[in-house]
């Protein structure tokens, strides 16, 4: 049996657990979603959000794309957000990088990437935001991890900016939280991003109203 085949049948395997754990389990599922979180990931095979959260379907609302971006011209990330806010009612959101990101160690090498290079180019402009830092990294490797913490912090950033974010947060207290997830040892670290300071502190250009 090759790989194709495999899935479906551990969709029947998975499926049967299901039932047999709770004979309702679908019936309930076809109820609707109400998720808590809102989580904007990396496309990375490696990274599910499920299991490094280790939730169940229907408590988290995922988006991913390469290198967990949220650019303001993406209708895609875009109209998750403003679903998951307004119409979902979340009371969190979530942009959760990880170490050892093909993404971000693309925007770092000087290639052109085709179709990629406006893509990887959101994220070489959060290097070129924050290059002083990034330049005083002598390590290679840990200069990746770092810019893959400050690219987390430029979308969540980027997130605070929204309208429906900010309506949502002066309205019902929602957040934004900024992780990153550690492939070596598959802790999830979370950045404490401090959304009133941010917010503060960009109001004066990106204020909404």
């Amino acid at each position: 049996m090759d790989k194709f085949e495999q899935i479906f049948k551990n969709n029947e395997t998975w499926v049967a657990d299901k039932l047999e754990k709770n004979p309702d389990y679908f019936k309930n599922l076809v109820k609707g979603q109400s998720p808590d979180f809102l989580y904007i990931g990396c496309s990375d095979s490696r990274v599910t959000a499920e299991d490094l959260m280790g939730v169940q379907p229907g408590e988290v609302f995922i988006h991913r794309n390469i290198a967990n971006m949220v650019v303001s011209i993406d209708l895609n990330v875009m109209s998750v957000i403003n679903y998951a806010v307004k119409h979902l009612k979340v009371k969190h959101i979530i942009v959760c990088g990880h170490y050892a990101c093909g993404g971000v160690k693309a925007a770092m090498q000087p290639i052109d990437m085709g179709i990629l290079n406006p893509w990887l180019r959101n994220i070489r402009d959060v290097y070129r935001t924050h290059k002083d830092v990034l330049n005083a990294i002598a390590d290679e490797s840990a200069r990746y991890d770092k810019l893959v913490e400050l690219n987390v912090q430029e979308q969540c950033i980027n997130v605070i900016k929204l309208a429906a974010v900010q309506e949502a947060h002066k309205e019902r207290g929602i957040t934004v939280h900024g992780w990153v997830f550690d492939i070596h040892s598959g802790k999830l670290i979370d950045l404490k991003i401090d959304f009133p300071k941010i917010l503060s502190e960009i109001m004066e250009i990106y204020r909404l109203e």
